[in-house]
């Protein structure tokens, strides 16, 4: 008997795996799936099997594909619970499926593009030399850093931009349910892509002027979010480096940002959003914190997805407070959401 007749069920299926041997092949074929639902997010698969189903040869033809590769990728998504079919010949969608839709509300399907994008797929396979050298292996994967990589590659940059979008639409409501911003006059969102979340404070609070500093590829769909969600009088886009400098305003939100950098670069950011703060400001921090070891959660995989892809990591609560100290800054409260991530409310020190 081989592994593959042993104690196997393929990675994604909604059977338990049993044994160990089962539950590591499981893991060993992830990837598999990641590339699945990579490819049906850029072949508009939910799309297409939406309202009536179809069939391979007519999803063939919406999207010039092989006509037999079409059905044996569609057998693969029923087999992972994404599509179903009582005859094999025509395929449904699944609520599962659904959430890649492109008009279904918080679409997964930008954050599934990147999840399997190359600038994420290169590096990771390159994991063990990041572990043997304590470095990044974005260069080596990718011929430059993450982000200098992104600034070369607008297609790559535009998934990007709306894979984070997206993912902050998803967080924004959660993360605004626990943020006061009663007084304030301006937000600015540093390193805040599209503008979700300091737009959605920005709609709770009608006097609250907002303002997100990123860089300028980026400025268009900041004004088209700002537009979508009727805030544009009162919003604004600069494009600029928060390496170098950040606007004045009474509160700073970083969210996501601390994680991609080395201490010395959040150091630097920190700086400059105390420096900027206006008397009685506050800077805002949202990330996730990684527990005790041995605590199961997406904390510590995510720390591996920094780790390969950039010079950042995830952070515990006293390794946070370290960088706030050093920054001049200390920490006045910590508010959790009702997702995974913490604000983390900072004062001058």
């Amino acid at each position: 008997m081989t592994l593959f007749e042993h104690d196997f069920v393929a990675a994604g299926s909604t059977e338990r795996p049993v044994g160990d041997t089962g539950r590591m092949l499981q893991m060993m074929t992830g990837y598999w799936v990641t590339q699945v639902v990579r490819t049906a997010a850029e072949l508009r698969i939910a799309d297409h099997l939406h309202a009536g189903g179809a069939t391979p040869a007519e999803v063939a033809e919406a999207e010039s594909l092989d006509p037999d590769s079409a059905f044996r990728f569609l057998r693969a998504c029923a087999s992972l619970g994404l599509a179903t079919s009582t005859d094999g010949k025509r395929f449904a969608g699944t609520p599962l499926l659904d959430t890649l839709r492109t008009d279904a509300p918080g679409s997964l399907r930008d954050l599934a593009l990147w999840g399997g994008a190359e600038s994420h797929w290169l590096p990771w396979g390159r994991l063990a030399d990041t572990v043997r050298t304590g470095t990044t292996q974005a260069e080596a994967a990718l011929g430059a850093p993450i982000f200098d990589w992104l600034a070369a590659a607008p297609k790559e940059a535009e998934t990007f931009t709306r894979a984070m979008t997206a993912m902050t639409r998803g967080l924004a409501h959660r993360l605004a349910d626990v943020i006061d911003l009663e007084g304030a006059r301006v937000a600015v969102d540093v390193g805040g892509a599209g503008g979700n979340l300091v737009q959605t404070l920005m709609q709770r609070h009608p006097r609250l002027a907002g303002v997100v500093l990123d860089l300028p590829h980026v400025g268009a769909e900041a004004d088209a979010s700002a537009e979508a969600l009727g805030v544009t009088d009162r919003f604004t886009f600069v494009g600029g480096d928060f390496f170098e400098e950040v606007p004045s305003a009474d509160a700073h939100l970083l969210k996501f940002v601390l994680h991609d950098w080395d201490d010395d670069s959040c150091v630097r950011v920190l700086r400059n959003c105390r420096e900027a703060l206006e008397p009685g400001g506050r800077v805002l921090v949202m990330e996730l914190l990684v527990d005790k070891v041995g605590t199961p959660g997406l904390e510590p995989l995510m720390d591996l997805n920094m780790m390969a892809l950039s010079t950042g990591r995830e952070r515990s609560l006293d390794e946070f407070e370290n960088l706030f100290e050093r920054a001049g800054l200390k920490l006045a409260c910590t508010l959790s959401s009702a997702s995974r991530v913490s604000v983390l409310e900072l004062v001058p020190a």
